[in-house]
């Protein structure tokens, strides 16, 4: 049976309030949208990222009504770049059901948070805590691995049953008072003292009564058992430009990606080449990037092709739907970080070698 500390929220209290953050500029309000905002952001996205992001964002969405009225593509482009694009669009639809279905007003306990799209329990939680005062744990990265080390919570965090426990004993562990500085508290502990690869415990105010410490094992916790093997996939590019245009395609609404704009992908180097062969104008292949995704790496190899400015293009049907941007409009959509960062180049890479336009697999694993 794992012993409760019974003086652990006082003393996360009183560390929050010397310690703690307190310029975030998601932080000192109730406002329900802005702390869904960042919430929402902050989900596997560090703060440092979130901090560049949230303030365009709220300066072109003001509010709940602004964001469930705009149209999807600007609400990508103020996203591209923060990654999970699932999100940006759970998070246009929640609040198009926030308008339609409650006034435009969030609803004030965290059961009927966690009924709209893309909120989840700890977010859930996290926006009534903050904003309606409501005793409802939250248990995002952060907290959950402090709890896991200060309480020496055995359970594999991997399996159902482990959750639902910790997610118990966090639940009583909640205060009666000052629950928002609570929840803020173990927030922040979880995001400057007990990082995940190197805790700073001589500086943690649980210290004394943390099992993790005690033992001498803080790595050792949450156990998490079950690992997600990672896996590798190859994809080749065609970035095509003519007359100062560069051809788009949007990607499709579930996978990697979903919904952005991105350049044309090819299974393989042979299916591209085959697709460009006879096409005037001339082309080169870049050095490949590798792109490190949740679940898999990604190796993302664009061929450059300049279509000539005077010519009449060729047929481009093979590249399925997708329209002629310039630079500026291609770079005011929503885009993947990889081709925002390529289309943003101001002079070429040295092309890695000429493309042959004969047939070829073995060029994506090439290092």
């Amino acid at each position: 049976m794992t012993t409760l500390p019974p003086d652990l929220a006082q003393r996360v209290v009183r560390w929050q309030g010397h310690s703690g953050r307190h310029d975030l500029p998601w932080q000192g309000t109730r406002d329900a949208y802005r702390v869904w905002l960042s919430e929402v952001m902050l989900q596997q996205t560090q703060v440092a990222t979130v901090l560049a992001y949230y303030p365009r964002f709220v300066a072109r969405f003001a509010d709940v009504r602004a964001l469930a009225a705009a149209p999807f593509d600007d609400v990508l482009a103020l996203w591209s770049g923060l990654g999970y694009y699932s999100r940006a669009r759970n998070l246009q639809r929640c609040a198009q059901v926030v308008v339609a279905e409650h006034g435009g007003e969030f609803p004030r306990s965290a059961q009927a948070l966690a009924r709209l799209p893309g909120i989840g329990r700890s977010t859930a939680a996290a926006i009534a805590a903050f904003c309606f005062g409501e005793r409802a744990a939250v248990l995002d990265g952060n907290v959950r691995r402090v709890l896991a080390r200060v309480l020496g919570f055995e359970r594999d965090l991997a399996r159902a049953d482990g959750e639902r426990a910790l997610w118990q004993l966090a639940q009583t562990l909640l205060p009666a008072r000052e629950v928002d500085v609570y929840t803020q508290g173990l927030m922040d502990l979880g995001a400057t003292v007990c990082l995940a690869r190197a805790p700073h415990c001589a500086a943690c105010p649980l210290a004394e009564v943390c099992v993790a410490y005690r033992k001498g094992r803080p790595l050792a916790y949450p156990v998490k058992l079950r690992r997600s093997a990672r896996s590798r996939r190859s994809h080749a590019l065609l970035w095509l430009t003519r007359g100062g245009r560069c051809w788009l395609a949007r990607r499709p609404e579930q996978g990697v990606w979903a919904g952005l704009w991105s350049l044309p992908e090819f299974a393989t180097a042979a299916a591209l080449e085959d697709v460009v062969r006879g096409w005037p104008g001339n082309g080169h292949w870049l050095e490949p990037l590798e792109h490190a995704l949740t679940h898999f790496d990604w190796t993302l190899q664009p061929l450059r092709w300049q279509l000539p400015a005077r010519s009449p293009p060729p047929d481009l049907c093979a590249l399925g739907a997708g329209r002629w941007f310039t630079r500026d409009a291609a770079l005011s959509l929503g885009l993947p970080a990889p081709v925002r960062r390529w289309l943003q180049t101001s002079s070429l890479p040295t092309p890695a070698r000429r493309a042959t336009v004969q047939p070829t697999t073995t060029f994506l694993s090439r290092r």
